[in-house]
């Protein structure tokens, strides 16, 4: 029961995913920590690319760090060229396209080559720092911002181990929840 409650929930978020466009310019360090945590997608898909990294990483702990540390760079890179006054198109649906691809690669525990990884988590991650960009001013709440980002993905490893302990069902579970947000979202975005 709690389950299927969890999931409807779930369904139910698209409308909080898209809360940060449109608000006001948030400043210093405490609001850049808590903005990762404020819409659903972006929090969604910094566990995941934790989550993922641990279920994918074939060189061993080099991944663990080069994977969340490619995002997190690109998240920067895309928040301070918006911050700058630079227009990125196609922001919230290449946001729900993050969702619906870091979803695929958890459900499918695919393991990809370690430049096609830092790759495609780099391109989704330049995408929600645009978003992010647009609402942050500031160094401090740039920082603020990679701060928390680093702490979703760190959580989101400790998730990716207590999954793995348990068999290949939980992740695969988890990646269809994702995928699924994406899904909605992207519906949402493009309609």
């Amino acid at each position: 029961m709690i389950r299927r409650t969890t999931y409807a929930l779930l369904l139910t978020l698209p409308g909080l995913a898209f809360a940060h466009a449109g608000s006001a310019a948030e400043h210093g360090l405490l609001a850049g920590l808590a903005h990762p945590f404020t819409g659903w997608d972006h929090l969604a898909a910094m566990l995941a690319v934790g989550f993922w990294t641990t279920l994918a990483a074939r060189r061993g702990r080099l991944d663990l760090v080069l994977v969340p540390a490619a995002f997190v760079a690109l998240l920067t890179t895309g928040a301070v060229i918006t911050a700058a006054g630079s227009a990125v198109p196609a922001v919230e649906p290449l946001i729900a396209a993050s969702l619906l691809g870091l979803g695929l690669l958890v459900a499918l525990q695919l393991h990809l080559p370690l430049a096609a990884a830092l790759g495609l988590v780099g391109a989704f991650a330049f995408f929600h720092g645009a978003a992010h960009g647009q609402e942050l001013a500031g160094g401090a709440a740039l920082a603020g911002m990679v701060l928390g980002t680093a702490a979703l993905h760190l959580m989101g490893m400790v998730a990716g181990f207590a999954a793995r302990r348990r068999g290949p069902l939980w992740p695969r579970a988890a990646g269809a929840v994702l995928g699924l947000m994406g899904v909605s979202l992207l519906v949402g975005a493009l309609a």
